[in-house]
């Protein structure tokens, strides 16, 4: 075999592949080249390649990328000790954790020291063990060591350490910085200038000025486009009692997307989302008193249509059932979503569906509703788009959604999902009133994960003896890890039955 290569100085160079096994080829590649290889390996296998020669500890200088992660330490010798001192557990927890950091943060001082003063583009450090006794002044050290020799684009910090120490405050004046991600630390903002800054995620972070510091913080990344924000106390906690925020704003006119999880705020004074195109809402109801005074004494806090309204300009919306509940309790009017075309609703057992005939009757433009299953609490507010009113309330007057509805495609997951003996039933019974009641359905998909095989011959059985629809154009799709249903009532008006297209593993079982 004839192998061919460009050489460094750009000549085509030709050998064999028996004189191949006996040369070193990658030594002879380019410094800078080997350094881009090695940064796709782990750190730790790149340092380790610096001891087979002078030339090779030379060149992980030329590595831009470090990933230090002390389970890379923490794991193995916990798997060694137990093995070799399988009797003494006790000195297991004793002696471990030291043994444990001493070589840990004697490996990353011998990855600095080797790196000398190269550049390093992309710098991530975990600390994950809480135990392992790890010293906050040597991590700070790492850091500012990489820091200081500039060039730094991309920081990720974990640590969860034993004293909760704050991050040094130069990271918030580095110019270099594209993307910084920091949780499980405590933040000081002082002097903020993250001009180049587009990425900034911020998990379980504490700051030790509260609300300022996040909003100092926002201040001096004039570049930023993605921002997360993780389970971050918006609340503090006082003794036997808490409370909810009373206001939040938000300031992002350039934001396309938002995924916000959070508990309800009594006011949004500002809320500016006007490219939004996409957003994940789950406002969680929030309450006021103390366990001291019982139940009678909490009351509902927060107004989720206050925010609900100021992004009513979004096409992709996902609402959870917190959500949805919220919107039940508001006082103010579900708003207009004149460009909402994709709507998710996540469906919960303890929450009615009060909410949703306004949302659809104030969504002129919808085309594909999702629901996240179909149980959930019986309630006489639901409209007409579901058919859990009560006896005695079918003489009042019913809002219509559903019936003027212009959804085209409705998909329900979790279908066959069951809490009770009665929910496969009433699910059933729910879709045949989806298939009757919108008119302009075209495609009704099923995600169908049934509990018991015998539910699939049920659920089909059922829908094959529903010709009647509001809309004849209508496909329905029943589909699961072993079942393919497909069926499409014709266009002609003389066809009453629907034509039903099957496969998969139930259709013997079916047929029987």
């Amino acid at each position: 075999m004839i192998i061919y290569w460009i050489a460094g100085n750009g000549t085509y160079q030709a050998t064999t592949w028996e004189h191949c096994e006996k040369r070193d080829l990658i030594s002879g590649l380019p410094d800078a080249l080997i350094g881009h290889i090695l940064s796709f390996l782990t750190t730790k296998e790149a340092a380790s390649t610096s001891v087979l020669s002078t030339k090779w500890r030379h060149l992980f200088a030329f590595v831009s990328n470090l990933d230090l992660d002390d389970s890379i330490y923490v794991d193995p010798l916990k798997k060694v000790i137990s093995t070799r001192i399988r009797g003494a557990p006790i000195l297991l927890e004793e002696y471990a954790p030291n043994y444990i950091s001493t070589s840990f943060t004697d490996f990353v001082d011998r990855v600095l020291a080797l790196q000398g003063d190269s550049s390093i583009h992309k710098f991530s450090l975990k600390i994950e063990d809480g135990d392992n006794h790890v010293d906050p002044t040597r991590v700070f050290d790492w850091i500012l060591n990489v820091l200081q020799r500039g060039g730094a684009s991309d920081l990720n910090l974990y640590m969860a350490l034993e004293m909760d120490p704050v991050i040094p405050s130069k990271i918030f004046s580095t110019e270099t910085l594209v993307k910084l991600k920091l949780s499980g630390t405590i933040i000081h903002v002082e002097d903020v200038y993250l001009p180049k800054l587009k990425t900034l995620y911020l998990g379980s972070v504490n700051f030790l000025n509260h609300g300022l510091g996040l909003t100092k913080l926002l201040s001096g990344c004039h570049m930023l486009e993605d921002l997360v924000l993780d389970s971050l106390n918006w609340f503090l906690w006082k003794f036997v009692s808490f409370s909810n925020p009373k206001c939040v704003s938000f300031d992002t006119p350039n934001l396309v997307y938002l995924e916000f999880t959070d508990a309800t705020a009594n006011n949004y004074p500002k809320v500016n989302f006007d490219s939004l195109v996409e957003a994940k809402i789950d406002l969680k109801a929030s309450f006021q008193g103390s366990f001291s005074q019982g139940f009678e004494d909490y009351g509902f806090m927060g107004n989720a249509t206050a925010f609900v309204r100021r992004i009513c300009n979004v096409k992709i919306f996902y609402l959870s059932s917190d959500t949805l509940e919220e919107l039940t309790f508001c006082c103010e009017s579900i708003p207009l979503f004149i460009n909402l075309t994709h709507l998710s609703i996540e469906s919960n057992p303890k929450v009615g569906w009060e909410s949703l005939p306004g949302l659809l009757k104030n969504s002129p433009n919808l085309e594909t509703l999702v629901l996240q299953g179909l149980v959930h609490k019986s309630t006489y507010r639901c409209g007409d788009v579901c058919l859990c009113k009560p006896c005695e309330d079918k003489e009042k007057e019913i809002p219509t959604s559903l019936s003027s509805s212009p959804v085209k495609v409705l998909k329900v997951l979790k279908f066959g999902e069951i809490f009770d003996d009665h929910d496969i039933d009433e699910q059933i019974n729910q879709v045949k009133h989806f298939l009757q009641t919108m008119p302009n359905l075209e495609q009704l998909v099923l995600y169908y994960d049934p509990s018991f095989k015998e539910n699939v011959t049920k659920v089909t059985t059922e829908l094959q003896k529903f010709p009647r629809v509001a809309s004849r154009k209508c496909e329905i799709q029943l589909i699961s890890d072993d079942l393919y249903l497909s069926s499409r009532w014709g266009s002609s008006p003389s066809l009453e039955e629907p034509d039903w297209v099957f496969s998969g593993d139930f259709c013997q079982l079916y047929e029987e």
